[in-house]
């Protein structure tokens, strides 16, 4: 196939001159590969993973993809977002690095040093617990609220530093949204390390994102009660904002659940930019999902349950749309395809720099047969599509 003659792949729309150029990895929630993509929906790497996401990956300046795996049976079935294992694969599928713990949770981040950030559940001490405001009553879980403690996990396994929710959360600021269950305090779902060495994580059960002085273990900044509602994702722009996406389940002051990503200031607390869908509810997922700031001023976002990744410039245009062609059966949420995250990279990263991107290593099962489900006789997984087959773009890659 000619580099001027593409088949599609997922993608619904594509602006070669507004669009931001790379590949974008994802990992459908439940299934056990890792996907590279090129900005035409063209596959060009696939990692094959043990487990299932914990729920995604990312690739590493060694050009290795660090994965959290999720391990069966999980510490807490109860749980949603459980993780169990810590890995990192190189190009080929090799594993060069693993750390298991069954308490881990779904959420972890590289460290500058090497090291890995995770998070893993911890039961609240009782006094401590009785103290924890909101929440429907009466949930806890066999009459225990989970908190998490933070570790930094050395190459050798060994923990050398930990931080406890429990010892730096306050329970009154630090309340429980009303719908959310007292099974859990916090629900972290986010971890980054942030250039000064301090961390910016999320608290999904209590609408708010924060710092941690990684010196101290104070929390010296939080926001998001009564503006955010089951947030993911955020992260230090250039700027020194802070770009989050916001989910919107149970969201306070209306009846509409809906999704936006937001810019703010931490320094004034003032929203600064905002992206959101008009009607406001054609962009929604209740959870998971986020944003990445692109070095173009666009910004790529994971729409999770929809299973759509899209880029959108700064005056809220999309220039790129992707639907993940990877569907799953679930027993409560159905036929989906599920994506909890994506990450754009440049060519010149290192992940990807001198790596072999070979898109007709791979068969464009999505172009061949349309609207219906098929089965991929490489990996198993169903793919759902609707498009038409052989349907191309031309132009230039």
């Amino acid at each position: 196939m000619s580099a001027g003659l593409r088949m599609v792949h997922g993608v619904t729309h594509f602006e070669p001159t507004r669009a931001r150029d790379g590949y974008t990895l994802f990992a459908p929630m439940y299934g056990r590969n890792v996907w590279l993509v090129d900005m035409w929906g063209m596959i060009v790497h696939r990692w094959q993973v043990e487990n299932l996401p914990g729920n995604y990956g990312q690739l590493l300046a060694n050009g290795n993809l660090m994965f959290a795996g999720r391990t069966m049976p999980p510490a807490i079935p109860e749980f949603a977002g459980n993780g169990g294992q810590l890995v990192e694969y190189d190009w080929d599928g090799g594993i060069t690095w693993e750390y298991r713990d069954p308490y881990l949770s779904h959420c972890f981040a590289p460290l500058a040093n090497g090291n890995a950030l995770v998070a893993k559940w911890r039961a609240v001490p009782p006094e401590i617990a009785g103290r924890v405001k909101g929440g429907q009553p009466d949930t806890e879980l066999n009459g225990k609220i989970y908190g998490e403690a933070v570790q930094e996990i050395a190459r050798d396994g060994s923990v050398v530093w930990e931080w406890l929710t429990y010892e730096h959360l306050d329970p009154e600021i630090d309340i429980i949204g009303p719908l959310h269950p007292r099974n859990r305090w916090t629900n972290l779902n986010s971890l980054t390390e942030m250039p000064d060495g301090n961390i910016l994580v999320s608290f999904r059960c209590t609408n708010t994102i924060a710092i941690i002085d990684r010196q101290t273990g104070e929390i010296i900044w939080r926001w998001g009660v009564g503006q955010l509602a089951g947030q993911h994702h955020p992260t230090l722009l250039d700027n020194g904002n802070i770009l989050v996406f916001d989910n919107g389940a149970h969201r306070a002051n209306t009846t509409i659940d809906y999704s936006r990503v937001i810019e703010v200031n931490p320094q004034t607390n003032e929203i600064e930019w905002e992206y959101k869908e008009n009607p406001v509810f054609d962009f929604n997922s209740f959870i998971c999902s986020g944003a990445q700031r692109l070095d173009n001023g666009n910004t790529l976002i994971c729409e999770c349950t929809k299973g759509r990744l899209f880029e959108v410039t700064a005056d809220g245009d999309i220039v790129w749309e992707f639907i993940s062609p990877f569907y799953y059966e679930h027993p409560i949420f159905g036929t989906n395809n599920m994506v909890f995250r994506c990450i754009r990279y440049d060519a010149d990263h290192p992940g990807v720099r001198d790596a072999d991107l070979d898109p007709d290593s791979y068969v464009d099962f999505n172009a061949l047969v349309p609207r219906r489900f098929v089965r991929n006789p490489r990996s198993g997984e169903a793919l759902r599509s609707s498009y038409t087959p052989g349907t191309v773009i031309q132009g230039g890659h």
